[in-house]
């Protein structure tokens, strides 16, 4: 389910994101991103993951690996962007019949590895 809430989103990120997934919701930062196709698909792929992990361990994943990324990289932006699920989603997004093939945990692939874009 897609909800467009900017307040949350804020909240949420401190301003970072413009979508968020929170299963069983994709909340949008604004209304026109309904129409950005790459990026509801990227926040379905972090919904998968969610399912995949149980759903409270994702997030305690997500976290751990955001502060340990933080810790090596220094910088926020660059350990968002290296986390592993954050990789695959990115690498993936633009593919909209990825969800339908994808295999069973393939964020497993992206762990350490560091994206420097």
């Amino acid at each position: 389910m897609i909800i467009v809430n900017p307040k949350l989103i804020k909240i949420l990120s401190d301003g970072f994101a413009r979508a968020m997934a929170i299963f069983p919701f994709v909340i949008l930062g604004k209304e026109e991103y309904r129409d950005n196709q790459s990026l509801i698909n990227h926040e379905r792929i972090h919904l998968r993951q969610q399912i995949e992990l149980l759903i409270i361990p994702f997030y305690l994943w997500y976290f751990i690996e955001f502060l340990h990324r933080k810790g090596i990289a220094g910088d926020r932006r660059m350990a968002y962007r290296n986390i592993s699920f954050e990789r695959e989603a990115y690498d993936n997004q633009s593919d909209l019949d990825y969800l339908k093939n994808r295999k069973l945990f393939s964020f497993v692939k992206y762990i350490g590895h560091e994206d420097t874009r």
